[in-house]
C-alpha cells in the first residue's frame, strides 16, 4: 500500500523580546495522540484485495508506522450483497486480506473496520474503464549544464461523456515512484490524453525497464491523492499539517478505492 499518512508535529518557537531581553519558549508538540490509518482497494483485476491499518506517527519518530492488529474488516459488494471478512495475515502485520470477493466495473464497495472499540466505514464505486494506449518517452534538453531528463508518457483516449479521473502508479527498474501522478478530464474531456510523468529524483535512462499501471478512480479518491500531491510529499508522505481530506468516516486517515487496473511496460533505448 502506497501513500499511508504520517502526521508531522512541528516545534513552534517563539521569541519574546521584553525589556532588550530574549526568551526562546519551544513548545514540544510531538506526544499528539496517534490517529488510525486506513488504506485499501478494489479492483477489477483477481483478488485477494488487501487493506493496510496503521497509526501514525511523530515528525520526530523513526519512518516505521506501526501496524494496527486484531481489526474486524469487511468490504460489502452493495450491487450484490456479498461481504468478505477479511483476515490478518500475518498476525500482527495490519495487512488485511479477502477471500472470495470479485472486484467488478459499476459496483459499489462499502468497507467496515472496527479497531479499538472505534468503527470506522467508506464507500467508493468503481468506474468504467479507460483503455491504457501506450507508454512513449520525451527527452528533455537544457536542465543546469545542458543535462538531459527524460520521462515516460502516457497516452489514452478520455471518453466524450461522464467524469473520469486517473491515477498512474510507476515502477522503475523495480523501484517505485515516489511521485503521484494525478489528473482528471475537467478541461480534457473527450481528448486525447499524452501526459508526462515527471520524477524528482529517479529520471530514466538508457536501457531502464518502466512499469505503469493506470488506474480509473472515483472523484472522492481523486480529490485525496490530488491535495497530497499537492503537499511537500516524501515517500508518499505529506510533509504539511493539513491532512488530506479522506473518504472514511470517524476521523479515519488514509482512503478506501474501488479502481480498474491496467499496466503497461517499455524498456528505454
Amino acid at each position: 500500500m502506497r501513500h499511508i499518512i504520517k502526521i508531522k508535529y512541528f516545534f513552534l518557537i517563539l521569541t519574546i523580546t521584553f525589556f532588550a531581553c530574549k526568551k526562546v519558549i519551544t513548545l514540544n508538540l510531538n506526544t499528539a495522540p496517534t490517529s488510525i490509518v486506513i488504506q485499501g482497494n478494489v479492483t477489477n483485476q483477481p483478488g485477494p484485495y488487501k487493506v493496510s491499518i496503521t497509526n501514525t506517527v511523530g515528525f520526530y519518530a523513526s519512518n516505521t508506522f506501526p501496524p494496527v492488529s486484531g481489526a474486524v474488516v469487511k468490504i460489502t459488494d452493495s450491487t450484490t450483497g456479498f461481504t468478505d471478512s477479511l483476515v490478518e495475515s500475518p498476525m500482527g502485520s495490519g495487512i488485511y486480506s479477502t477471500f472470495n470477493l470479485v472486484g467488478a466495473i459499476g459496483h459499489t464497495y462499502l468497507l467496515d473496520v472496527i479497531s479499538g472499540g472505534k468503527e470506522y466505514k467508506a464507500s467508493s464505486t468503481m468506474p468504467n474503464q479507460v483503455n491504457f494506449d501506450s507508454i512513449s518517452f520525451i527527452t528533455n534538453h537544457g536542465f543546469g549544464k545542458n543535462k538531459t531528463l527524460t520521462n515516460a508518457i502516457v497516452n489514452f483516449q478520455d471518453p466524450p461523456n461522464g467524469y473520469f479521473a486517473y491515477n498512474f502508479v510507476q515502477t522503475i527498474n523495480g523501484v517505485p515512484s515516489k511521485s503521484i501522478y494525478v489528473t482528471d478530464d475537467r478541461l480534457s474531456s473527450g481528448k486525447y490524453i499524452t501526459k508526462q510523468l515527471f520524477n524528482d529524483s529517479s529520471y530514466i535512462q538508457s536501457g531502464y525497464y518502466v512499469q505503469i499501471e493506470m488506474q480509473c478512480i472515483d472523484k472522492n479518491v481523486f480529490q485525496y491523492l490530488e491535495e497530497l500531491s499537492g503537499q511537500d510529499a516524501t515517500n508518499g508522505q505529506p510533509t504539511s499539517p493539513a491532512d488530506p481530506t479522506s473518504n472514511i468516516s470517524n476521523g479515519a486517515l488514509g482512503y478506501f478505492s474501488a479502481h480498474t487496473s491496467q499496466t503497461k511496460s517499455a524498456i528505454f533505448y
